[in-house]
C-alpha cells in the first residue's frame, strides 16, 4: 500500500514512523531484526531504510526492505541520484515491485568521496527528476521527497530554497523533514509550503541524541543548527556523566519536541531511530498514546 494511502486512513489520527540504515555486515542482522521487533511496540506506519552515498548499500537496503515488507509493515526504500541511470531505477524498482515495497524515498543523496564526481555528468541531478521517472514509470510506487526547515546548504537564496521544495513537493505524496531542534522552524516551513499551495504532508523527523560527539556529526551533516540552551545542556551531561547522562538529557528533550509538534498539527512523528530500541521506546512511553 501507498504510505499516503495510509495516511489518508488514519483520518487525522497522528502516528510514528521509523528509519534505519542498513548494518553493513550481515553478521550483525539479527540484531538488527531484534531491534526492529522490538520497536513494533509503537505500532509504526511504515519503515524507511536508508542507501548509502553512491549505492553502497544498494543490496541490503533492498533486503532489508524485502524482509520488513514480508513481515508485515510497510517499508520505503531510499533511493539517489547519485550514480542513477534509466536502466538502473528500472531494473532496481523492479526488483522492490516484486517483493512487496511499493514506497520510495527519493533524494538526491550525497556524492561520494572517494572519487572525482559532478552532479553535471549524471542523468539525475535532482530529486525532482527521481520523482518525475518514479510517476512515469512506476505509477503504482508511493514516492517521499527530503524537507528542509532550515534552508539547504547549497540554496542560493531563502525563496529559491523554498520554491525548490515546493517544485519538488507538487509531485511527491509527502515530505519527510531532514533534523531540527526547533519545533518552530518546522511550523514556519509548513506555513511555507502551504502560501505556496503545497497541502501534501509534511512529518517532522525527529532524532533522539546519544551522545555529544554524535549530535555534532549529524549536525555538520546536515547543515541544520540547534538551540543554543540545549547545547549547552548536552555539553554540560556530557562533561558531568557522558554519553548515559547525555541520552537522559536527548530523551528528555525530544520528548518535549514530540509533544510541541503534535499539539501544533503534525500529521506524525518520524523517528530517526539509529538502529537503536531504547531512546525510541523511551519517547513514545513518555509522550503516550498518540
Amino acid at each position: 500500500m501507498k504510505i499516503i494511502d495510509s495516511i489518508a486512513q488514519r483520518n487525522g489520527r497522528p502516528f510514528y514512523s521509523l528509519e534505519f540504515f542498513p548494518p553493513k555486515e550481515q553478521s550483525t542482522w539479527p540484531d538488527f531484526f531484534n531491534t526492529l521487533d522490538r520497536l513494533r511496540a509503537i505500532d509504526p506506519l511504515f519503515a524507511s531504510v536508508t542507501y548509502g552515498a553512491g549505492g553502497a548499500t544498494q543490496n541490503n537496503t533492498y533486503e532489508i526492505a524485502a524482509r520488513i515488507a514480508a513481515s508485515g509493515l510497510n517499508p520505503m526504500a531510499h533511493l539517489t541520484c547519485v550514480g542513477a541511470t534509466s536502466e538502473k531505477l528500472r531494473e532496481f524498482l523492479t526488483s522492490l515491485r516484486n517483493v512487496g515495497v511499493h514506497n520510495v524515498l527519493a533524494l538526491r543523496g550525497d556524492p561520494p568521496k572517494d572519487r572525482q564526481f559532478s552532479w553535471e555528468d549524471g542523468e539525475f541531478q535532482h530529486a525532482s527528476d527521481l520523482v518525475t521517472f518514479i510517476r512515469r514509470e512506476f505509477p503504482d510506487f508511493g514516492v517521499g521527497v527530503a524537507a528542509y526547515p532550515t534552508p539547504h546548504p547549497e540554496s542560493d537564496t531563502f525563496a529559491d530554497d523554498r520554491l525548490a521544495m515546493a517544485q519538488k513537493m507538487i509531485s511527491s505524496d509527502f515530505g519527510v523533514t531532514q533534523l531540527f531542534f526547533d519545533p518552530r522552524e518546522y511550523f514556519e516551513y509548513v506555513d511555507q509550503m502551504r502560501a505556496l499551495s503545497i497541502r501534501k504532508p509534511i512529518l517532522p523527523g525527529v532524532l533522539p541524541i546519544q551522545s555529544l560527539d554524535s549530535m555534532k556529526r549529524v549536525l555538520s551533516l546536515s547543515g541544520g543548527s540547534v538551540l543554543a540552551k540545549f547545547y549547552l545542556s548536552v555539553e554540560n551531561a556530557h562533561e558531568k556523566g557522558g554519553a548515559e547522562a547525555v541520552q537522559e538529557v536527548g530523551i528528555a528533550f525530544a520528548v518535549q519536541l514530540v509533544r510541541r509538534l503534535l499539539d501544533g498539527g503534525a500529521p506524525g512523528i518520524h523517528l530517526y531511530t539509529l538502529n537503536r530500541a531504547e531512546a525510541c521506546l523511551r519517547i513514545a512511553e513518555e509522550v503516550g498514546p498518540l
